[in-house]
């Protein structure tokens, strides 16, 4: 019996060393974004696209390149708050370096090393260029500094348990794009891919959170509780891509209907991107499957 518990025990000591080593954060290689230097410029238009301040503004405040947080996300795991990701030092992100914005942006690991929730949409943010994350964190240290401490998660047992998110991203973290499309779509796929993270609200999720590529851009329940994100699949969107594309630029519906919810942030973002940016968005909508065809095509 002796013998049979030492061996439980020394099963039960490999099984959490395995887990703990599968669940650990993977960082970026540190030396990645030595030679990197940021564009001001470009970054504001980074920052526009991946809608940075649409989350991290202070809620109702008239400026939002204040970006000290406290926006409500609920979900059904509990409600997150966005983080102060003001240049402040001691409260936002005023210490951290080029690598620590990249870990965080791309594997949605703090410089603390801990694992960010996927509230944060790092599995959309992961298919960024570097330069573009160089750009961005140039720009993000322009900005002002504010010392609000960021608000705490409202997430209870056991989801509250951050190493978990380990085994959630070896579930679900991907950093490859779901659509397979031609060179003249690329454009269009990085930035709703990617930076403006479309599928995050667009696309319908599984029980543990993780989004069901197989209904990709299908249209979600609204996380709050209240009514649906709407489907921009060819089954229930029938805008031309001149109407998907106006309504990114004016709010406006083609039957004159207008923007509203967190969705008026969006449009914020897209009407102060190029006409380019936004006809490629509108052209990438309207290449995309109807819900039950794989998304992955050849063309």
């Amino acid at each position: 019996m002796r013998r049979v518990l030492k061996l439980l025990v020394a099963a039960a000591v490999l099984g959490v060393a395995i887990g703990l080593w599968l669940t650990a954060p993977d960082r970026v290689a540190p030396d990645r974004f030595a030679n990197l230097t940021g564009d001001v410029g470009q970054g504001e238009h980074v920052f526009t696209a991946s809608g940075c301040a649409s989350c991290h503004h202070v809620p109702k405040a008239e400026d939002k390149l204040i970006l000290a947080g406290g926006m409500a996300f609920p979900s059904d795991f509990g409600t997150f708050y966005a983080p102060n990701i003001s240049p402040d030092p001691e409260q936002g992100i005023g210490n951290w370096e080029l690598v620590d914005l990249a870990n965080a942006v791309t594997r949605g690991v703090s410089p603390a090393g801990q694992h960010y929730y996927p509230a944060f949409p790092y599995n959309a943010y992961n298919k960024m260029a570097d330069q573009d994350i160089a750009d961005l964190f140039a720009y993000l240290q322009t900005l002002p500094a504010d010392a609000t401490p960021s608000k705490p998660h409202d997430v209870g047992f056991p989801f509250n348990i951050r190493r978990s998110l380990g085994g959630w991203k070896l579930l679900f973290f991907n950093d490859d794009y779901v659509m397979d499309v031609p060179a003249d779509l690329e454009r269009g796929r990085y930035l709703a891919e990617a930076q403006a993270h479309c599928a995050e609200c667009h696309t319908p999720r599984n029980v543990l959170g993780g989004l069901d590529t197989s209904r990709w851009m299908a249209g979600a329940p609204n996380p709050s509780g209240k009514g649906t994100i709407p489907a921009l699949t060819p089954d229930k969107l029938t805008w031309s891509a001149e109407d998907v594309a106006y309504y990114l630029e004016s709010g406006f519906t083609p039957d004159y209907d207008s923007v509203g919810g967190h969705m008026a942030e969006v449009v914020d973002n897209f009407a102060a991107l190029s006409a380019e940016d936004r006809n490629a968005v509108a052209a990438y909508v309207k290449a995309l499957p109807a819900p039950g065809t794989a998304p992955k095509s050849d063309y």
